[in-house]
């Protein structure tokens, strides 16, 4: 049987404990040459309007991404559209993870304090360096690492919440835990996305004191029949 690979992508994410709505906000666009983008921004503050700031940040990427502009163009774009917009009183975290099917890579783009983990099948990579957030200063650009896709290949972004969930309580959940997760033997994008999300919940005592949004993308082999049709799936669950 012929050999094809399944990009898989998972995302998790909850609000600010007693809050209904969270102010970050995530989404996923197709990629005109091939692929797909995951978005993910952080608004400053919390609740409505954070979320209407995530939201027009998430907006504007993925139209920008679906139109077929570049990764870090897109970034410094939607930088440009915020700090235009609000005069640069108005902070927010942007990341955006791609598998570039045009090029062959991995591309994860970085403005704030968002982190973001890249396995290639032996080694792990954090991308954790401070870089400056979208809106606040004229001339900002971001992070980018690229790499080439392989099958066994995994990434996860995830905002602030996340990382520092427990931190009030002493029990800061850092980067380390998130790592051990992704190299996990079950690749499927939610056993990872809902490992990841159960021991932030946990270090933060199961009551969030952050926004919390996560996502994973692995890229896996997939045997399929001779004339099987290639269906794209898209499941997605919320609560209200």
């Amino acid at each position: 049987m012929p050999e094809r690979h399944l990009v898989d992508v998972a995302v998790r994410k909850t609000p600010k404990s007693g809050l209904s709505t969270s102010g970050d906000s995530v989404d996923v666009v197709e990629r005109p040459r091939g692929g797909l983008s995951v978005v993910a921004a952080d608004g400053q503050g919390s609740g409505e309007p954070a979320k209407r700031v995530s939201n027009l940040v998430v907006a504007r990427a993925t139209s920008l991404l679906a139109e077929g502009a570049r990764d870090g163009a897109v970034a410094r774009a939607v930088h440009d559209n915020l700090y235009a917009l609000r005069g640069g009183k108005i902070v927010c975290t942007l990341v955006i993870l791609s598998v570039d099917l045009y090029t062959g890579t991995f591309v994860i783009s970085r403005n704030g304090n968002a982190g973001a983990l890249f396995f290639d099948g032996e080694n792990i990579t954090t991308l954790d360096e401070r870089v400056p957030p979208i809106g606040v200063h004229h001339f900002t650009k971001p992070a980018i690492l690229e790499c080439p896709i392989r099958p066994g290949t995994r990434a996860a972004i995830f905002t602030d919440g996340v990382i520092h969930a427990g931190r009030k309580r002493g029990q800061q959940l850092g980067v380390a835990p998130l790592a051990d997760h992704l190299r996990e033997e079950d690749s499927r994008a939610s056993v990872l996305a809902d490992a990841m999300f159960s021991s932030a919940l946990a270090a933060a005592g199961g009551t969030s004191i952050d926004d919390m949004s996560l996502a994973v993308v692995t890229l896996q082999p997939r045997e399929v029949a001779m004339g099987e049709a290639a269906v794209r799936s898209i499941d997605i669950a919320f609560p209200y």
